[in-house]
């Protein structure tokens, strides 16, 4: 299936790992163009060449108010065009209601809440007809996560800013769309794994939920985004993909 993806030009933010970085490689592989984010540039710099001619890697920081017009202007210096953003952040730290702190919470917001608003504000004003906005969510916005208090207090907002975007840019050919992943096995999920007593047990524990019975792999999470950031998504606006192997039971 052609994807349409052929010298399109996106912007994936936190893209040098994880999640933003499988998509990056997927939406590379299809054809597409991309400048990709991490704070720091050695690290932006090598996650672009491991992607070849067709990646540029800039430093930014999300909670950076500068940082959507620049990385904008960045994919029309190097590659003529913009036709879409992947909002990607590195989750906040985790912990219950008691435990996380003021100060994490007022960190998380600029940086996963307010970067992401910021990135999708300008982005709209950019694009044109064909254009598309991502978010990678998460799963708790419909189920709250255990243990990610500050992802649970976020992630919905996000959704419901998707959802307002949609019905604002729809009229003008630009689509907004979530993406909802769980358990994918990236540094994050074994990061959060590694912190319970049992590492192995919590990871058996964690895929005896998910109907797949096994974490999902980054590149699985990739493709589905390279597709919803396409043009062959063209009639897909405003809706929240769940990316888990099954795990939200919900309709």
């Amino acid at each position: 299936m052609d994807l349409g993806l052929k010298d399109r030009v996106y912007v994936a933010t936190g893209a040098t790992r994880g999640l933003g970085n499988a998509t990056a490689r997927e939406l590379v592989a299809d054809g597409a163009k991309v400048v990709l984010t991490g704070r720091d540039e050695r690290t932006a710099a090598a996650a672009a060449a491991e992607l070849g001619p067709n990646a540029v890697g800039v430093a930014a920081d999300n909670g950076d108010p500068e940082a959507p017009a620049r990385l904008i202007a960045a994919a029309r210096e190097h590659f003529a065009g913009f036709h879409g953003v992947l909002v990607s952040v590195g989750g906040p730290p985790p912990g219950f209601a008691a435990d996380n702190t003021d100060a994490q919470w007022s960190a998380a917001f600029e940086s996963v809440f307010m970067g992401a608003v910021r990135m999708a504000r300008t982005a709209a004003a950019e694009l044109t007809e064909g254009g598309v906005i991502g978010f990678v969510l998460s799963g708790s916005v419909y189920e709250p996560v255990p243990g990610l208090t500050i992802s649970n207090g976020l992630r919905p907002g996000l959704a419901g800013l998707a959802k307002s975007l949609a019905d604002e840019l729809g009229p003008r050919g630009i689509r907004v769309v979530g993406l909802l992943p769980a358990r994918i096995d990236t540094d994050r999920v074994r990061e959060l794994d590694a912190a319970s007593a049992d590492p192995a047990a919590t990871r058996r524990e964690q895929e005896s939920r998910i109907p797949l019975r096994r974490y999902g792999r980054p590149e699985e999470f990739g493709r589905v985004a390279a597709f919803a950031l396409s043009p062959a998504a063209s009639y897909l606006t405003g809706l929240m993909l769940p990316v888990d192997g099954g795990a939200l039971r919900g309709f």
